[in-house]
């Protein structure tokens, strides 16, 4: 993908069956948001933010949507409410993640959502399996290529390919 189009969603999930959980967020993007065009290896990741927890699955996917940043983010959080979320702590152990990387090359931060995800720069877990599909992706307010992004990251958390 050299381009600057795209909608990316990182997954991730660190409670039950993590592979399986991972597959039915797919399944579920696929019918309320759209088309999944790409989706990374998935990857096993060290907790971010707070660490006494399981460690994580995590994948990025570039999903094909007319549908407008706000109206994703409600599906996304309905997904992750079907699929058992529970939202009681932050960076905290959690059945299925779903956050809105990018769309497109579009800036936004309005109250409920920004975008692109403010921290993504920060994080290994992302950047390495958004560098895999997409290491030429341009970040529209850094100015920085996902390449860039991950060999300037500070991050030291392990990340291993599974899949």
């Amino acid at each position: 993908m050299t381009d600057n189009s795209g909608i990316f969603l990182l997954l991730g999930s660190n409670l039950g069956d993590r592979l399986h959980t991972l597959a039915m967020a797919r399944e579920m993007i696929s019918e309320k948001v759209g088309k999944i065009s790409i989706q990374s290896a998935v990857y096993e990741t060290a907790p971010w933010g707070v660490t006494d927890q399981p460690a994580f699955l995590n994948q990025v996917i570039v999903v094909e949507s007319g549908q407008e940043p706000e109206e994703i983010l409600r599906n996304i959080l309905d997904i992750e409410h079907e699929l058992g979320r529970v939202r009681y702590e932050r960076w905290g152990a959690r059945v299925i993640d779903i956050d809105l990387l990018y769309y497109n090359d579009l800036i936004l931060d309005s109250a409920r959502l920004t975008v692109p995800h403010p921290r993504l720069q920060d994080r290994r877990f992302t950047l390495i399996p958004l560098t895999e599909i997409a290491p030429d992706f341009i970040n529209p307010l850094l100015h920085k290529t996902s390449f860039q992004l991950l060999s300037e990251c500070s991050d030291e958390g392990i990340v291993t390919r599974i899949s």
